[in-house]
């Protein structure tokens, strides 16, 4: 008996009415005039401006755009964007199809491109696990690469220890033990000397990088569990030799430690609810927010810390609070561009290196500008930019969001920017990962594939790919120029809690509730 094939559905009758459309080009299409603008200093390339075909690529621009700076025996690759409309637009393939053919310019109008120049080296996507460590008796709940390379791991476990690994070897190096519970966040400071944890025994500790040993004795004040840590970046500390930790708890509070000395400095009172993230702005101001709906920003230039401003948009508790400077705040005096050059240890050579790479990202036209996200339970978020001016003396107290970001079907759990700052990720309970444009918060598309909660993403150094951990026990990794994925990679046996990118490229760590580690490398 015959196969009887079933009737076709909707989609496929609706699509089979259409018209095939194919991109293609015009033979008849005109030279287009073009102004290219560099993206930091607002700067016009000299010579004004400049015919090209309409038809030209992202490759052929660059080819262009390198020859008229001098950079053809050394090119560098670049991101160009259409600029002077509400938002900026992409260029991913070729001027007639992202901006010709849908009509957002024509041919006799001026295009102005603003270019950004992307990473040297592009970092090559992981495709299989290289191991598999075990040690963890509990929860994978947080973890972070050392700011120097992908060569050393901290996790943080369910089960009251931190443990440090050789992502070279697959193996632990250190097991500290000294928390009474769960261990709930860990930070590097930025020289690399220095791992902070902070458990839900209400205590922070510091631990020697070499030894492996906890210095002193625990850091107790909070009378709640510890929710998050942030270091004072490297560059803002000067000929000060003491460095600062702020940690945040779900008792309202945020306390500034001294890093040699381990003792509180001062407690920063003003939230009404448990702070749920903090970050340490390369400006010298603290970002944290709250479970009381509120971001609050704190003066932290001077050695008292005062309250600046607060920030009032979300209608629930906020989750998650990210910058723009991160990578390089993170990555401190070490720089994963640099091609074979070994950074020195030196403190000063490292605040120096540091202070250039962070102007670095954050100058625009002349201006320091660091951008800032939040992520809430509201199922929105919102892109702000508190010191429009570039200075903190010249704030207002009245600062209103760049972008409300809205999309999400459900709370969101983590939003990270990319290391460039010119992308914006966002992990939700609704199954998605967003993308957005990190300066003006423009939605630009949505990664699905995930089937349960995705719970935390992690950016690749140049800024291409993206790796997304989920309930669903997977990790994947996207391409971001396409909106695709990339590389699907299962192994875990429950949901993945933690992932994070190596600042040098070569390894993603993902933990999770398997209570194991597990290294994916090219």
């Amino acid at each position: 008996m015959a196969t009887v094939l079933p009737p076709p559905t909707k989609r496929a009758r609706r699509e089979a009415q259409q018209p095939n459309e194919t991109n293609v080009i015009p033979e008849d299409l005109p030279f287009v005039q073009v102004v290219f603008r560099a993206a930091d200093t607002g700067q016009v390339l000299a010579g004004g401006m400049h015919l090209v075909p309409g038809s030209s690529t992202v490759k052929q621009l660059e080819l262009l755009l390198n020859g008229l700076l001098g950079s053809t025996d050394d090119p560098i690759p670049y991101t160009f964007s259409l600029v002077g409309g509400a938002n900026p637009i992409a260029i991913n393939s070729d001027i007639y199809s992202d901006v010709l053919r849908p009509k957002h310019r024509s041919t006799e109008d001026v295009l102005t491109l603003e270019y950004v120049p992307q990473a040297i080296f592009r970092v090559k996507s992981v495709s299989r696990c290289t191991a598999t460590m075990s040690g963890h008796g509990g929860t994978i709940l947080a973890m972070a690469f050392s700011p120097k390379n992908g060569t050393r791991l901290v996790t943080g476990s369910g089960d009251g220890t931190a443990r440090m690994w050789d992502t070279d070897m697959g193996t632990p190096v250190a097991v500290m033990r000294g928390h009474e519970k769960w261990v709930l966040c860990v930070a590097w400071s930025p020289d690399a000397a220095v791992l902070a944890t902070g458990s839900m025994d209400c205590s922070v500790r510091l631990w020697d990088i070499k030894s492996g040993n906890q210095i002193g004795s625990a850091m107790r004040g909070h009378s709640k569990w510890v929710t998050s840590l942030t270091f004072e970046p490297l560059h803002l500390l000067g000929d000060r030799k003491g460095m600062r930790l702020a940690s945040t708890s779900k008792d309202g509070t945020l306390r500034i430690w001294d890093v040699a000395t381990r003792a509180n400095n001062q407690t920063l009172s003003g939230h009404t609810a448990c702070v749920t993230s903090a970050r340490w702005s390369g400006m010298g101001v603290i970002y944290s927010g709250s479970q009381d709906k509120t971001i609050k920003v704190w003066d932290a230039r001077g050695s008292v810390i005062t309250l600046l401003k607060t920030l009032n948009a979300h209608a629930h508790w906020v989750n998650f609070v990210a910058l723009s400077t991160d990578f390089v705040i993170k990555t401190g005096g070490y720089d994963p561009f640099a091609r074979g050059e070994v950074v020195s240890d030196d403190a000063d050579t490292l605040r120096k290196s540091s202070r250039a790479r962070f102007l670095k990202a954050s100058t625009q036209n002349g201006m320091t500008i660091e951008r800032v996200v939040t992520a809430s339970d509201d199922q929105t978020m919102y892109l702000w930019n508190p010191f429009p001016k570039g200075t903190v003396e010249e704030s207002s107290m009245n600062v209103k969001p760049v972008a409300r970001m809205v999309g999400h079907q459900k709370p969101i759990n983590h939003v990270a920017f990319s290391a460039d700052g010119r992308m914006l990720a966002s992990c939700s309970f609704d199954n998605s990962v967003k993308l957005w444009d990190g300066q003006s918060g423009a939605f630009l598309t949505t990664l699905r594939g995930h089937v349960a909660a995705v719970y935390m993403c992690s950016w690749s150094a140049d800024s291409r790919l993206l790796a997304t951990g989920s309930k669903d026990c997977t990790v994947k990794v996207w391409d971001v120029r396409n909106g695709k994925l990339y590389m699907d990679l299962p192994g875990h046996k429950d949901e993945v809690y933690a992932i994070e990118w190596s600042s040098d490229g070569k390894v993603v760590a993902s933990g999770g509730r398997d209570k194991t580690v597990k290294l994916w490398k090219h």
